[in-house]
């Protein structure tokens, strides 16, 4: 015979260390593919692209410093993140789920964009998604609306992993 379990005995499966984790890991590999992609291979943007255009040595060396410094940022974060990834398995922290880990870092990715864009891109006019385009603002707005895309889907992901979290806890 199954044993019942008072209510006061059960417990929440914790979640909040994995997604902490996973988000931190999704920021940063949310910068790296920003960096990487529109950076380097398509060569969009750099990090101060449209206060310092990159049309003399001098400007793109500037803007490489400032894309290392960038690049530095995103570096920390993922490795702090894949440090709190070791302590949550190591150390037991936290219920391990797919679906909250993967959700978690596309959050993390579209958190990033978003924060990146708004910042970068409509506050500070450090740079535009596409700098030479017929219209930068749309791009730039488009960028934020896939973000968002990738925020919410990453949000919904975790919600349903935590819930069957608990329901197999």
């Amino acid at each position: 015979m199954k044993r019942q379990i008072p209510i006061e005995e059960v417990k929440p499966a914790r979640t909040g260390p994995l997604i902490a984790a996973a988000t931190l890991i999704g920021i940063g590999m949310g910068g790296f593919v920003d960096g990487i992609v529109l950076h380097q291979i398509l060569q969009w943007h750099q990090m101060i692209s449209a206060k310092l255009p990159p049309d003399t040595l001098l400007n793109k060396e500037t803007n490489m410093f400032w894309d290392g410094i960038f690049h530095a940022f995103t570096w920390l974060t993922t490795a702090l993140g894949i440090y709190l990834l070791w302590r949550v398995a190591y150390e037991r922290k936290a219920v391990l789920s797919n679906r909250i880990f993967g959700g978690s870092l596309l959050f993390g990715f579209g958190l990033f964009n978003i924060v990146e864009g708004i910042i970068d891109d409509h506050i500070l006019v450090l740079h535009n998604v596409r700098e030479i385009s017929t219209n930068p603002s749309a791009w730039n707005f488009g960028f934020l609306g896939i973000s968002l895309v990738m925020l919410a889907v990453g949000w919904m992901l975790v919600q349903r992993g935590r819930r069957e979290v608990q329901v197999h806890h």
